[in-house]
């Protein structure tokens, strides 16, 4: 996905969208990465932005075996619609 990044020197992933950036602000907590705050501009709500950055998060932690952790209540939200990220939730 071109418009999905990890801006690292921020701590936070990013997708890009024509009406603003979608954003995920996350902590490396002991070898786990949680998900503080997923945030998506007013414009652009509706739209499947945050859903579709989640899902992107997601597909990057799958192959280097990274975990995940909801802190924020939308990640929260979107793991229990998708039970088929339980490999990679910690």
């Amino acid at each position: 996905m071109s418009d999905f990044r990890d801006n690292a020197a921020q701590h936070r992933y990013e997708l890009d969208a024509p009406e603003g950036n979608s954003w995920a602000d996350y902590r490396d907590v002991a070898g786990v990465r949680v998900i503080l705050h997923v945030e998506t501009p007013t414009v652009a709500r509706g739209r499947g932005y945050a859903s579709k950055l989640m899902a992107a998060i997601v597909d990057e932690a799958r192959p280097t075996g990274r975990k995940l952790r909801a802190s924020c209540a939308f990640a929260v939200a979107y793991f229990r619609r998708h039970p088929d990220t339980a490999d990679i939730q910690a």
